[in-house]
């Protein structure tokens, strides 16, 4: 029986991640060859990839390994990097509550693009939702961990121009976030209370960009979104709530 809901778990998850899934593997391919060339063995690029797992912190390392040993400003840095972290673990909380043994492998591997696609989930009716969300942070991580192997491998023996080929995660970040707008009302007289998660990210980003500058924005982006959604918590709940029972 276990199996059986594994197993479509694992069909039904699929699809959604297959954004990822491009995404991934040519992101994961730069940071394999960025590695290579960089003078680093064929087997740090997998290890990193599986251990450490966040694209951000994991090109950044390849600065901090190839610099004077800093342990201090190390920690910083991934505590800097990783910080975006805690809100989608406050995101998560009720969608992971029950999903028993998995839920420290989920917490493990909320990636970006993971927690975009857990979150923004519509799990077919029948469909276990431990297992697909189990299926999806393996299935992510696996794309991750096959593209910096591909590049560690092919980092040996060629040596290519990387410029550019970073912004395949700003565009899959584009493609995740489209997908839920559509997925979304298109009732004008709700319009914005339908949109309210995406537009409180974009209208956020775009202030603090403003006010904070490109490299200082990140985290009063976030701490920006996290007020807004709290203060308007009760009746976007409310909202959600009779937009699932107009869905049933």
């Amino acid at each position: 029986m276990k199996n059986s809901k594994s197993v479509s778990a694992l069909k039904a998850s699929f699809p959604s991640t297959i954004p990822v899934l491009t995404g991934y593997v040519f992101i994961g391919t730069t940071y394999g060859i960025l590695m290579r060339t960089s003078g680093f063995p064929i087997w740090l690029p997998i290890l990193t990839g599986t251990v450490i797992y966040t694209g951000s912190m994991e090109f950044l390392l390849v600065e901090i390994l190839s610099s004077s040993f800093n342990p201090l400003s190390a920690a910083a840095t991934a505590i800097m990097v990783g910080a975006r972290h805690i809100f989608y673990g406050i995101s998560m909380l009720q969608k992971y509550s029950h999903t028993g043994w998995k839920k420290f492998y989920l917490i493990y591997t909320t990636s970006d693009e993971t927690f975009a696609v857990n979150y923004a989930a519509k799990i077919p009716e029948g469909i276990d939702k431990s297992w697909y969300y189990f299926w999806v942070s393996l299935l992510d991580q696996l794309y991750w961990i096959c593209g910096t192997a591909i590049g560690s491998i092919c980092g040996g023996f060629i040596t290519i121009e990387l410029n550019g080929l970073d912004f395949v995660m700003a565009a899959m970040f584009i493609v995740i976030l489209m997908s839920q707008w559509v997925k979304d009302g298109t009732a004008a007289r709700t319009f914005f209370i339908d949109h309210v998660p995406e537009l409180t990210g974009i209208f956020s980003a775009i202030l603090c960009l403003f006010i904070f500058g490109p490299d200082h924005f990140i985290i009063p982006t976030m701490v920006l979104m996290l007020i807004i959604l709290l203060t308007f918590r009760k009746p976007l709940e409310k909202h959600l709530k009779e937009m699932e029972k107009c869905n049933d």
